[in-house]
């Protein structure tokens, strides 16, 4: 039980109506989970539900407070009303408040980007519990307290649900965690009341629209990560990328740079690349490291370059991160008898097929067929899929357009999409197979011996998602079924 007034403390209601005093015993934001007395309900004005229609519903299911923008109609005797100028900032402080302010009681460090954010917490993690150190993770494929794995949701999870995963971590021993910083989250304040004690930034490229409505609101909202870190806090950026100081020209964090092409406090510099894995210098300490890519090479050195502002040994740190293996979905690469190599990869935005691709031709240097399988999700950014298939189809030899998860979207306008980006010239070198299970299959049928597949868009997940029903599908699953494939 927590005393509501305690919880109040870093909120500036507009009024308050009622017992400051009254007893809470847990806060919702979804008045069907309100089914005790002593509940905080928060009313926020949602995208698709507006929550303080629910108000009084919440109030005569036992909610013993309520937050709320506006007040209602009908003030209950039984209950307090604080009114806020914005209930869904408030849902995070007083989450965080609830928990004991978690976040400041762990060295908690955020990445943001439109590419490399799982790559990079989840190899910050390996890093830092090879190193010795109980440590979380927060990310898209899954959350961790040390070796526990908690099933993710989102890439960012709801104020409530990260408070209590923090807090939880907290009591496990956590010293240090890493994690996933969505600009929807950023947004939709699922971050607010943490407390970073750094932040990365990756690189941001064409992705989100179809929420951010322009480029220029997506920037925004990863910026916005940046200028909500404290004085005390470190931001570190890929100054490669035409907006990496822009994330952090408004910060008040000691801001530090990493890069592969420029000078910068963390330069990096590859010298050999291979499916094998990559040998680069980083600050001119030569390292060999098991992934492979340029794009990697970046997340290698973002990490490298927390893991020393951190406080870690840098020959410690080297050692650790020739040990590291890359991430589920993220460049898996399989292969079989025929000298035949399969990637899957969750490349599902332009640039990040752009970066696979990229790697792969730098790889084989001509000398084999590269195919793609790729496709595009429904119910998203439609503006992008043009140029999916552009990109495929300029970086390969044969390229197979399928579905994606579709979700409530026919899958066939989908595919109608992305033809249009197909090049003229190309055509004879692509087909359309809606069904993802035959267009892989038809893959591997027409890979010949030495060449590289490359399945995108859907990495780690094992779903497919049709007409808002999900069934097991696993891109790595399909590959290995047929004969003669081994990792």
């Amino acid at each position: 039980m927590k005393n509501l007034k305690t919880l109040l403390t870093n909120l500036t209601p507009l009024q308050i109506i009622g017992n400051e005093n009254t007893l809470i015993s847990n806060i919702q934001f979804d008045s069907r989970k309100v089914r005790e007395k002593n509940t905080l309900f928060v009313a926020q004005k949602g995208t698709q539900v507006d929550g303080h229609l629910f108000i009084e519903k919440a109030v005569a299911q036992g909610a013993a407070a309520v937050v709320c923008e506006i007040l209602p109609k009908t003030i209950s005797e039984n209950c307090t009303y604080i009114q806020v100028t914005d209930a869904t900032k408030a849902l995070g402080n007083l989450s965080a408040a609830f928990y004991d302010f978690p976040s400041q009681k762990i060295t908690l460090v955020g990445v943001t980007g439109t590419n490399g954010k799982t790559t990079t917490v989840t190899l910050l993690h390996r890093l830092f519990m090879d190193l010795g150190y109980p440590t979380g993770l927060i990310s898209t494929i899954v959350n961790k307290i040390n070796d526990k794995e908690i099933p993710a949701t989102h890439t960012t999870p709801d104020a409530i649900a990260l408070n209590q995963l923090l807090n939880d971590m907290v009591i496990a021993g956590c010293e240090f965690c890493f994690m996933e910083v969505s600009s929807h989250a950023v947004v939709q304040q699922r971050i607010a009341g943490v407390h970073f004690a750094g932040g990365i930034f990756s690189n941001i490229t064409h992705d989100h629209l179809d929420f951010h409505q322009t480029f220029a609101n997506y920037i925004k909202a990863k910026q916005h990560f940046f200028e909500m870190l404290p004085k005390n806090a470190f931001a570190l950026t890929n100054v490669d990328d035409k907006n990496g100081k822009v994330m952090v020209q408004s910060t008040q964090a000691k801001v530090y740079t990493y890069s592969l092409r420029t000078g910068a406090d963390f330069k990096g510099k590859i010298t050999d690349n291979s499916f094998e894995g990559l040998t680069c210098e980083f600050n001119g300490t030569e390292v060999f490291l098991k992934l492979c890519g340029k794009f990697n090479a970046y997340n290698l050195l973002a990490i490298y370059g927390i893991a020393l502002l951190l406080g870690m040994k840098e020959d410690e740190v080297f050692l650790a991160m020739s040990r590291l293996e890359g991430a589920s979905g993220r460049f898996q690469i399989l292969r079989d008898n025929r000298n035949r190599t399969f990637i899957v990869d969750y490349a599902h935005t332009p640039d990040a097929l752009k970066n696979v691709l990229s790697t792969i031709k730098e790889i084989v240097q001509n000398s084999a067929d590269v195919i793609t399988v790729v496709g595009c999700g429904g119910d998203r950014d439609a503006l992008k899929r043009p140029i999916m298939a552009e990109t495929a189809c300029t970086l390969s030899n044969k390229v197979i357009l399928t579905s994606d998860n579709p979700r409530t979207e026919d899958p066939h306008k989908i595919l109608a999409d992305m033809e249009i980006g197909v090049p003229v010239a190309f055509k004879q070198h692509v087909i359309t197979i809606e069904n993802r299970r035959e267009a892989i299959k038809t893959a591997c049928h027409l890979l010949p011996d030495n060449g590289v597949l490359l399945v995108a868009g859907k990495g780690h997940e094992t779903y497919q998602e049709i007409n808002g029903v999900r069934t097991h599908f696993d891109d790595a699953e399909e590959i290995l079924g047929f004969k003669d494939l081994k990792i």
